[in-house]
């Protein structure tokens, strides 16, 4: 029986020798700043650690081969197996792969990865909002192949590329399928493809490299309403012998982008509203499981969201398909980001095909990132714009299907040359946190839209921080109260409403995340503007606010819970739900019935004691108030610069 593609993990047994020499087991994933990274004071180690282990030569034949695998080192990897130098891999977030079937011995192997993320003006990123771990944070595995098998050495990518295109009730595929021709070595090979659907019938066959198949009334990946995935196989061939197979999810769909009605999604209007995405957690870092991921994900869902920017970085490849899965709009990017580094350049070449090459066939993704909020530096003005219309005509070239984005710094102007680089453009805004004046959001949208009324814009980050321990009666920007956080949200989602030509909105962001540099809200370390706390275990009340405009499952929240002592004699109460009719209870009388959409505000006299209670039809909320004399000096923030980052 011939024996096909085969993994084999190696995410147990490390030994890691950290900067101080010290050395100590670990397991995968890893980073060495899942503290340090996260407590402020942007002092967390930047430098080079090493991780080694002992693996057994892999069962192979002669006619087989051994690749290693990488799914995410940060930020430089030098493989180094049994004292011979492998590759070296200068992007943080990419899958990278070697051959090292010639370097293995049998027995014992000695693999070594030097992994350094400290200060280095060739790779991006180096100045950025987010805190940069180092280690190996993804799996890494051993692929073991047939000598005849597709291409593992083009940019990481899977081997297979597939093209839809959508004709009235048809639908073509067409299927590209990379092979070395050297390793291929003058055999006689041949490559099927089949196309299955989600219950594994074949749908569709063909043969070639570059195979092209044709359905009839194909079922459309069609966002969260039903993101219905087929998928591609391809085996190659060799003298009647299948010897290698690769596959993947595809989606068949059709999408454009209006500058005067926002985004379509087979043909209808679908306004992408969502959020942004970090990946990392609390004490974990960036080192993250699938479990976490799958959690995250849920988490989105839940709030409603139809769209994620996955910022900064390329992202695992199981998020990914998890997008795919639940029907996610996916923007996703490269963290060419902050400041232009001259020397650099040839490294956001590299970062670019290994995203769209390695995340081609992700039917989620419609637009790629070229870069974010690049003008805070303002040095090297024409050498970054030229940047710009390389990467531009790169992801042109790579992939002509789809269109380019990138996000604009706050204070960059409409009229900077680098906007209207990209295909269709974002803005980083923080009107009403950063700066006073929620109302300047409807002036920017408005006076953009009239001098550039061809031009697609989307907001590709705005938000307030709120921290869940924080309260105020009277919520104020730069208070960090949970209490503005909704009242900002509120006030933005109302704005969005009343143009509805914005191509897409991001909330920045959906978690709490790491921001060593950061020192804000009484907790350093870290940026508080997440819906969600950073070790997802509290849902803010801003996340019920969006699950009330964006969500499908009838609910009513109670907001303020955690503003449990109160001062004033009448106080607010907030209500967010999806129910047109909400009503108030406090000590089992009823105060007030509303009608309305998505918040409800009330006012209540104090009593001492307030069991507080919302109903909306047999949905029910509850929470406990007391009336105290003084303000609690604990709901206020501490020491903290509410400043921006830079």
């Amino acid at each position: 029986m011939d024996r096909m593609r085969r993994v084999e993990k190696l995410m147990n047994d490390w030994m890691f020798t950290a900067q101080s020499g010290e050395k100590r087991p670990v397991d995968l994933p890893h980073t060495w700043n899942a503290l340090d990274g996260q407590d402020g004071g942007n002092n967390y180690y930047r430098g080079t650690c090493v991780y080694e282990k002992i693996f057994d030569r892999p069962d192979i034949t002669k006619d087989e081969k051994v690749y290693i695998q990488f799914n995410g080192v940060n930020s430089k990897a030098k493989v180094i197996l049994n004292d011979k130098e492998i590759c070296v891999h200068e992007n943080g977030y990419s899958i990278f792969r070697a051959d090292i079937t010639s370097v293995l011995k049998a027995g014992e192997n000695n693999l070594r990865v030097e992994v350094d993320n400290s200060i280095n003006e060739k790779i991006y990123p180096q100045m950025a909002d987010f805190t940069f771990y180092g280690g190996i944070y993804r799996d890494v595995e051993l692929l073991i192949v047939n000598k005849y098998h597709f291409d593992l050495e083009f940019y990481g990518g899977p081997g297979i590329k597939v093209d839809t295109e959508v004709n009235g009730n048809k639908a073509s595929l067409k299927i590209h399928t990379y092979l070395n021709k050297a390793d291929m070595d003058g055999a006689d090979y041949r490559v099927r493809i089949r196309l299955k659907d989600s219950e594994g019938k074949v749908v569709g066959e063909s043969n070639g490299e570059d195979a092209k198949i044709v359905l009839e009334n194909p079922r459309l990946w069609d966002g969260i309403r039903d993101p219905y995935l087929y998928r591609a196989e391809a085996e190659l061939i060799v003298e009647d012998k299948v010897t290698d197979a690769v596959s993947c999810n595809c989606g068949i769909r059709t999408f454009h982008f209006d500058s005067k009605k926002g985004f379509f999604l087979n043909g209808r209007p679908y306004p992408l509203r969502g959020v942004a995405r970090h990946q990392d957690r609390k004490g974990i870092g960036n080192a993250i499981t699938k479990e976490h991921m799958r959690e995250d994900m849920e988490l989105i869902c839940e709030v409603g969201a139809n769209t994620i920017r996955l910022a900064h970085y390329q992202h695992d490849q199981y998020f990914y398909d998890l997008c795919d899965a639940y029907g996610m709009v996916v923007w996703a990017e490269i963290p060419y980001i902050s400041s232009h580094m001259p020397g650099g350049r040839e490294n956001t070449f590299v970062q670019m095909r290994e995203l769209i090459i390695q995340n081609y066939n992700h039917p989620s993704i419609v637009t790629w990132g070229i870069s974010n909020e690049i003008t805070i530096s303002r040095k090297h003005k024409k050498d970054m714009l030229s940047n710009h219309h390389a990467l531009q005509k790169l992801c042109k070239e790579l992939d002509p299907g789809r269109v380019t984005t990138l996000a604009c710094y706050a204070m960059c102007s409409p009229f900077h040359p680098v906007t209207k680089i990209s295909d269709i453009v974002g803005w980083n805004l923080y009107l009403g946190w950063y700066v006073p004046g929620l109302f300047l959001n409807d002036l920017f949208i408005k006076f953009y839209h009239f001098i550039y009324p061809k031009r697609c814009l989307g907001y590709s980050e705005y938000g307030a921080e709120g921290m869940p321990n924080l309260h105020s009666s009277r919520p104020k920007r730069g208070d960090h109260t949970e209490e503005y956080q909704l009242k900002y949200h509120e006030y933005m989602l109302k704005c969005f409403k009343k143009h509805p030509f914005l191509w897409g909105t991001y909330v920045w962001n959906m978690f709490d995340f790491a921001a060593d540099a950061r020192n804000q809200g009484g907790e350093p370390g870290m940026n508080h503007k997440g819906l969600v706390t950073f070790d997802r275990k509290i849902k803010k009340d801003s996340f019920y606010l969006y699950k009330a405009w964006w969500g499908k499952e009838p609910f009513v929240h109670l907001c303020g819970k955690r503003y449990k002592y109160r001062a004033e004699k009448v106080t607010e109460i907030v209500v967010c739900s999806n129910q047109n009719e909400v009503s108030l209870y406090n000590n089992g009388k009823l105060l007030e019935t509303k009608k309305g959409e998505h918040t409800f505000h009330f006012k209540i006299k104090l009593e001492k004691e307030n069991n507080i209670e919302v109903r909306a039809g047999k949905l029910e909320d509850k929470a406990v108030v007391y009336k105290v004399d003084k303000a609690r000096p604990e709901y206020k923030v501490g020491k903290s610069d509410s400043k921006n980052w830079m």
